[in-house]
């Protein structure tokens, strides 16, 4: 997996395997791997890390199967790549209406109701420790996210083709120096999540569904495995093989997960800046009294070891994570609204989707954390269940494709897609 991130390169078409990667853990790495943590011990207890690791196993098979898809019916369209749930459930299941509705359901999602969770995040961060109104910092995020999306797919990859490794690179250093200082500590730590997973941690005691619940649920909404968003960026790809790309998709979800959510885990467990509440009422634990439930765990856990850089440094991080994750956002809508007006001048309603990105930015960085979590939930779960239902029905393409990858990677070859020989229809961009 590793190794096919370096592999492709760009054409007038298409991203290279790299700048789509990018894109996609710039949707991947948001508020999810900060707040969305947070909220999941808080509402769970640490056990709930270990539902988010289990659910990475699964979605990272999810993530194989719709990016591959995604690659193997992807179309050229504007003049570059386009793909996603939209392109493979009407070439490969022949079900168009299906089709229109998922691909309505992401514009809603993607430019409504999404957006809102990471600009609250940012605003909110942002006024907890530079006291900076949430107003100011809801219309600053606007206005760049404006710059870059009005400059099409391309700028989008070059931005996170920068923007995604030096943010996700600097917060797990971040959290590998407060590892390191708890490193007597890993074991005992460890434990904890694992007995608390199975409701074996007295302290715990009587959560293990809530743990359950929590940790798939906010690690569904962290990795965003299956959720029929990483699609897009992986058909944009320029690959020899549709498999490479959903290989480097299923990688993705283990940096998110695995990685950048167990840092944020470690570093609030090590240092003890957490509560748990009781699904009863009140707290079963509470190590920080009057704590607002999310990132703020997270600053605390900093602040222990670094006074004067907790807060700052994660509102810095939250900024990034959550900017990048909205730019993705566009980037996927407006694939949608391509597949939609397939034939159709498109400059009008381009136009009418930027600004209705642009104003859902900016209004969930003024409105509360709790009814931005809501409606973003709400998103998640229409584009989810109709993206999982089309690649259960569809798995039998991606999976004759990664047969077919392994079988030329055993015999030395550099892998090359062939559909026809494999009996794949509806694949006009390899033809």
């Amino acid at each position: 997996m590793v190794a096919l991130l370096f592999g492709g390169k760009s054409s007038d078409v298409g991203v290279s395997s790299f700048q789509a990667f990018a894109i996609a853990i710039s949707g991947r790495v948001g508020t999810g791997n900060i707040a969305g943590v947070a909220t999941a011990i808080a509402m769970g207890g640490p056990g709930a890390v270990f539902w988010m690791w289990a659910i990475a196993f699964l979605g990272a098979a999810s993530a194989y199967v719709e990016a591959t898809l995604g690659q193997i019916y992807k179309t050229v369209q504007d003049g570059q790549y386009r793909g996603g749930p939209a392109y493979y459930i009407e070439k490969g299941l022949g079900i168009k209406w299906y089709a229109n509705l998922f691909a309505f359901a992401t514009i809603l999602s993607c430019a409504l109701f999404l957006p809102g969770v990471q600009s609250n995040s940012i605003a909110t961060s942002a006024l907890s420790a530079f006291n900076i109104p949430v107003e100011m910092t809801g219309g600053v995020v606007t206005i760049l996210l404006g710059l870059i999306i009005f400059g099409g797919v391309k700028r989008i990859g070059k931005v996170a083709e920068f923007v995604v490794p030096f943010m996700a690179g600097a917060y797990i250093l971040m959290a590998l120096i407060v590892i390191g200082l708890n490193i007597g500590e890993v074991p005992s730590v460890f434990a904890l999540i694992f007995r608390s997973a199975f409701d074996l941690e007295p302290a715990f005691g009587g959560i293990f569904g809530m743990a359950v619940l929590w940790g798939v649920k906010r690690g569904v909404y962290s990795n965003e495995a299956g959720q029929g968003t990483a699609p897009h960026a992986a058909a944009a790809a320029e690959t020899s093989h549709p498999a490479k790309q959903g290989l480097v998709q299923a990688f993705s979800v283990y940096v998110d997960t695995l990685f950048v959510c167990t840092a944020t885990a470690l570093m609030i467990l090590f240092t003890g800046q957490y509560n748990v509440a009781d699904p009863d009422g009140g707290f079963l634990v509470e190590n920080i009294p009057g704590a607002a439930m999310g990132a703020a765990f997270t600053q605390s856990a900093i602040n222990v070891h670094f006074p004067a850089l907790g807060s700052g440094f994660v509102a810095v991080a939250l900024l990034f994570f959550a900017f990048t994750t909205v730019m993705a956002y566009y980037y996927i809508a407006e694939t949608n609204l391509s597949y939609l007006l397939k034939g159709t001048s498109s400059k009008a309603y381009l136009w009418g989707l930027r600004i209705l990105i642009m104003a859902a930015t900016f209004y969930g960085s003024v409105k509360t954390a709790e009814l931005a979590w809501t409606v973003g939930d709400i998103g998640v779960g229409l584009m989810a269940w109709l993206n999982i239902i089309a690649i259960l029905l569809l798995r039998k393409p991606a999976l004759v494709a990664l047969n077919d990858y392994q079988r030329q990677k055993d015999r030395g070859q550099n892998p090359v897609f062939n559909p026809t020989e494999l009996g794949i229809k509806n694949t006009q961009e390899w033809d």
